[in-house]
């Protein structure tokens, strides 16, 4: 039994709104890192019932793919609270999926949401001057 879903330009953005926290594998069938890292990404996923798991094939979804500037593959993604909080190219071995995915769910999102702003402030500041 998968525990990853399938998704795609259709589901994306739902996606994103209705989960906390959205771990994406970004893959293509002729892609060897990506058959290997399959299998480490769905045990991750079985045992985080809390977290939502996704897969997209960029292969299909080439356009979404582009929009998100997957450049290799595979390509992991994880949003919280609709946030890319982290992204990384690379099939990674399952301990560091799961220190980055425990380290996802102890972020401060206040404190995440305040340095965007400070971000996004900073660029407003620099545009004007």
């Amino acid at each position: 039994m998968s525990h990853a879903h399938e998704i795609g330009s259709t589901n994306f953005d739902e996606t994103l709104k209705s989960n906390n926290i959205v771990v994406l594998d970004f893959w293509a069938s002729w892609c060897g890192p990506c058959k290997t890292f399959g299998p480490i990404f769905e045990k991750v996923a079985s045992r985080h019932t809390d977290v939502f798991f996704g897969k997209i094939n960029t292969e299909n979804e080439q356009l979404l793919a582009s929009v998100l500037n997957i450049r290799s593959i595979p390509t992991i993604m994880i949003f919280r609270e609709n946030i890319l909080v982290f992204a990384q190219a690379g099939a990674l071995p399952e301990n560091a999926l799961e220190d980055v995915l425990t380290q996802v769910k102890n972020l401060d999102m206040n404190e995440v949401k305040a340095q965007i702003a400070k971000e996004e402030a900073e660029q407003v500041n620099k545009i004007n001057t």
